[in-house]
């Protein structure tokens, strides 16, 4: 996960190079080192140093680096003529290279012939049967061209290799968030959290999921996940606020008249709605009233 602060970095880094103020390859390495996915920027900022031979000499064996970025970035932009040369100068460089095989078998994809780039993804694995983006490259086939059933099934086969990757969990989660099969979304959630435990946003979707859910003991449990949220976040979390906020509510109208309960409840509405309206009149004044009374709804104002 990019926090805040690399976020703002890469971000003042992007506006210094678009302004003309240098720093492209600074940009690249920091982009790559955090995992994002800016596939316009990368083909640009990339294209400006790999077109220009004194920039490009300077890179030394970074260079063959960039090009496969920039090629990836290309494919994802849908230009497909600069990933195919591109492609082609690092098959020039590195005949017979596997990486290099990879990248073919990914602009297959990119041209949207499926069944070719499927042959040459299973031929990739049978070298080398765990090559972790050539797996999630095939789920990621299979959800392009609709066919979420073998999606889910390549990424459960590929998890049951790499149980610790945390985007292929993310990812499936969210495929069963769409298609509304939440105790499964549930259960990918709760590995997340477990690999992750001090990342607010696994606990949040966790939340979601079994507010949805709903039922006593996972209204419950998403109150004390929508707290955590908050915890971690310093507070700072409208979503998990207002999540809490719904939960009470509906938590105590499954538990009337158990004293401990409703007590509990009406302390943590009572924090929850105070912390929500002071954050909207800091942030968001012309909503106010459409909060105040959504509360009121809930009888928490």
């Amino acid at each position: 996960m990019v926090s805040k602060t690399e976020e703002e970095q890469v971000n003042r880094l992007e506006s210094q190079v678009e302004n003309g103020g240098g720093g492209a390859w600074e940009y690249l390495c920091l982009v790559r080192k955090l995992k994002l996915r800016r596939s316009d920027k990368v083909l640009k900022f990339g294209l400006s140093i790999l077109n220009d031979p004194k920039k490009r000499s300077a890179l030394g064996p970074e260079e063959w680096t960039l090009y496969e970025e920039v090629a990836v970035a290309a494919m994802d932009c849908q230009c497909l003529d600069v990933a195919k040369e591109f492609t082609k100068v690092l098959q020039k460089k590195f005949p017979g290279s596997k990486r290099v095989g990879r990248l073919e078998a990914m602009l297959l994809e990119a041209k949207g012939s499926w069944a070719e780039a499927e042959k040459a993804y299973m031929s990739l694995l049978e070298d080398n049967p765990l090559d972790q983006i050539v797996h999630k490259r095939r789920a990621a086939m299979a959800k392009a061209q609709g066919n979420i059933p073998l999606a889910i099934e390549s990424l459960n086969k590929y998890l049951e290799i790499f149980m610790a990757d945390q985007d292929a969990w993310r990812e499936l989660a969210e495929i069963y968030v769409s298609l509304q099969m939440y105790k499964q979304a549930a259960f990918c959630y709760e590995e997340l959290i477990l690999s992750q435990p001090t990342i607010p946003l696994f606990h949040l979707s966790y939340a979601d999921v079994l507010y949805t859910l709903g039922g006593l003991e996972n209204l419950q449990t998403a109150k004390k996940y929508y707290a955590s949220t908050i915890d971690l976040t310093g507070g700072k979390n409208t979503r998990a606020l207002f999540g809490i906020c719904l939960c009470t509510a509906a938590i105590g109208q499954l538990t009337k008249g158990r004293n401990k309960e409703d007590k509990e409840n009406s302390q943590l509405q009572s924090l929850s709605a105070v912390a929500l309206e002071k954050d909207y009149k800091q942030r968001n004044q012309s909503k106010h009233s459409l909060l105040t009374a959504t509360l009121k709804s809930l009888k928490l104002s």
